[in-house]
């Protein structure tokens, strides 16, 4: 693919889509990029508001009232394009909006005169309790908390892929080769399972792999704001989760 192209077909993510469209962010090509990407990365948010003392109830009204606000006509168009990263505005502009607007916020919120995103809010504090104890900072386990939901992500469609394809449970056998972790079972192991070969199942992991590379491209791509930044984007995504 050549530069020209790529960028062409860059300008159609998300997040650029979104910057792109500064105070036409009414538009419904760009509400509906937005709420993709907010529904998406709901949790990370809602986890930061946890660590920094937040109750539970606060902490989702805050989370719901800042998306709302979000997508509010011209909100969007304080996103700065020198950020890049969509995490970053996101963090950057939550730190904000709890500082300086919660009161308000979680009053109009509850009031019901901003629309809410569907957002899986209910589960956010089951999901908060079972993380173990860290000392690192917020931001810090900000940053991987979003890392690792873009790979959940990822690790979703190929799984409906693999599903479309008519082998879902191939995938469930061949998903463990995409951790970086020891598989439990060696090729041969999952060959005898699959009843194929071992060579196939080498052919299948190496395919299965190349799909997840570039499925975790493609999911950053819509969080980055020019195809320059993916690089570092990986980067940052891999340091995150130890990898």
């Amino acid at each position: 693919m050549s530069d020209d192209v790529r960028r062409r077909h860059f300008a159609t993510t998300r997040w650029s889509l979104i910057l792109a469209a500064g105070a036409e962010s009414s538009s419904p090509g760009v509400q509906e990029a937005l709420a993709t990407l907010c529904e998406t990365y709901w949790y990370p948010l809602y986890a930061f508001l946890r660590s920094r003392g937040y109750s539970a109830e606060d902490a989702q009204d805050l989370t719901q009232a800042f998306f709302a606000r979000l997508l509010e006509k011209q909100t969007i168009r304080h996103a700065d394009p020198a950020r890049g990263r969509f995490c970053s505005f996101l963090l950057a502009s939550l730190k904000n909006f709890a500082a300086n607007e919660r009161d308000r916020a979680i009053a109009r919120k509850r009031g019901g005169d901003i629309p809410t995103l569907s957002l899986e809010i209910e589960t956010a504090e089951g999901r908060f309790q079972m993380e173990l104890p860290t000392d690192e900072t917020p931001e810090r386990v900000f940053d991987r908390r979003w890392a690792l939901t873009l790979l959940d992500r990822v690790m979703s469609r190929l799984n409906a892929e693999t599903a479309q394809s008519g082998k879902p449970s191939q995938f469930d056998r061949l998903k463990a080769y995409l951790t970086g972790d020891q598989p439990q079972l060696s090729y041969a192991e999952t060959a005898s399972d699959l009843g194929t070969s071992e060579g196939a199942v080498k052919v299948a992991v190496h395919r299965l792999r190349r799909r997840f590379r570039d499925l975790v491209r493609d999911e950053i791509a819509h969080t980055v704001s020019s195809p320059e930044e993916i690089e570092d984007e990986l980067r940052h995504l891999w340091s995150s989760v130890g990898r």
